[in-house]
């Protein structure tokens, strides 16, 4: 009757252990399944937004438009410090010529 008991008590220890991490395992469950549906509802906004302001929400081509107006900066920085180097040069001349 007592190795009953002894097993009956293992049980009853390792049964607790399983429960412990089983609640664990739960509360890990809800606060993921939280997140997706938090997650979800920003991808949906996150698209009525490009929807609004790109007229797609093809993350691709949102994509492509920010490489190309990237590109289109950079060289329009590069005109820019042309155009300044230009006048500070004709300042420069007209400088001289006094």
């Amino acid at each position: 009757m007592t190795s009953l008991t002894r097993l009956e008590s293992d049980s009853l220890r390792r049964l607790e252990e399983m429960r412990k991490t089983f609640d664990k395992l739960r509360a890990e469950r809800i606060r993921a399944e939280g997140e997706v549906e938090r997650l979800s509802a920003e991808l949906e906004e996150a698209r009525k937004v490009a929807l609004d302001e790109f007229g797609m929400d093809d993350e691709a081509a949102i994509q492509q438009l920010i490489e190309t107006a990237l590109t289109q900066n950079a060289k329009l920085v590069e005109e820019f410090g042309d155009a300044l180097r230009d006048i500070e040069t004709r300042l420069r001349q007209l400088g001289d010529e006094r």
